[in-house]
């Protein structure tokens, strides 16, 4: 299981509404594979060097996303984080898209929540808020 600050969730995905309002618009989350028109506000949840969300928004050129780092799974503060990823989100780089309209409907649904809960389950993820003190 993954745990997220929703407040850092809800900057990432400020920040990619204000990336890309300067720069053309949200990327694709299925790369073009469905004929709807599917680049809406949503997060990027990236297992890569660690597990980090970072939002669709596109980017200037060589401007880099703002991330928001799984707390469990940051390369520079965990020095298991390799060990968690695998465990986690699995030993293969990999990326997968959360809606940013159906986040905020979450955190809406538990307003005294503080951190977003990813647990990863063989064919599937499941998300849910829960109070850190």
């Amino acid at each position: 299981m993954l745990t997220f600050p929703i407040c850092d969730v809800r900057k990432v995905i400020a920040q990619g509404i204000a990336d890309a309002l300067a720069n053309g618009g949200f990327s694709d989350p299925h790369l073009g594979l469905s004929e709807h028109d599917n680049c809406k506000p949503g997060l990027w949840l990236v297992g890569d060097h660690g597990v980090y969300l970072c939002s669709n928004g596109k980017l200037a050129e060589g401007q880099k996303p703002l991330v928001a780092y799984a707390e469990e799974c940051n390369p520079d503060v965990n020095e298991d984080w390799w060990d968690v990823k695998r465990a986690t989100f699995g030993s293969d780089d990999g990326v997968d898209f959360l809606s940013a309209t159906s986040l905020e409907a979450l955190f809406a649904g538990t307003p005294d929540g503080t951190h977003l809960r990813i647990a990863f389950m063989t064919e599937s993820m499941q998300l849910f808020i829960v109070r850190k003190d």
